[in-house]
């Protein structure tokens, strides 16, 4: 009985040569791809946040300046001093609508600013993942109603 135990223990351990290695070679690269796909959502979520803030405050900025001129430089120059501080590397579209500095004084008005940013995400290797993803927030702040404009 003993030497069939040990011929049978022989013939399975055989059989199972080279099943760490396959295991490997399909588990390893589905790994990889999960971890990438882990991070492309990571940083857009935060490109994200970061051009929402960055957003509010250009349309903050805006809302408090009294002409549109002001509104205008005020709002693009907080767009990219809040995204150099979060660090966030984009090229930064800005489009600012200050028409309602032109109602009268005691009407409802806002500022919206809307900024768009290009983030790279080809850097992580993702099969199928674009080379950039357009990130696009936009936000508004109310005028001062009874504000001299």
């Amino acid at each position: 009985m003993r030497p069939l135990v040990r011929a049978v223990r022989r013939r399975l351990r055989d059989g199972e040569r080279g099943s760490a290695a396959i295991e490997a070679a399909v588990g390893v690269p589905a790994f990889l791809l999960i971890m990438g796909l882990v991070f492309a959502g990571g940083r857009v979520a935060l490109a994200g946040q970061s051009v929402e803030a960055a957003a509010t405050e250009a349309a903050r900025s805006a809302s408090i300046a009294r002409s549109e001129a002001e509104a205008r430089s005020s709002a693009f120059a907080a767009a990219q001093r809040s995204l150099g501080e979060k660090g966030l590397n984009c090229t930064p579209g800005i489009a600012l609508d200050t028409s309602d500095f032109r109602n009268a004084v005691g009407v409802a008005s806002s500022v919206s600013a809307t900024v768009t940013c290009d983030l790279g995400v080809g850097d992580l290797g993702v099969p199928g993942l674009p080379g950039t993803i357009r990130i696009t927030k936009t936000m508004e702040s109310p005028i001062d109603t009874y504000r001299e404009r």
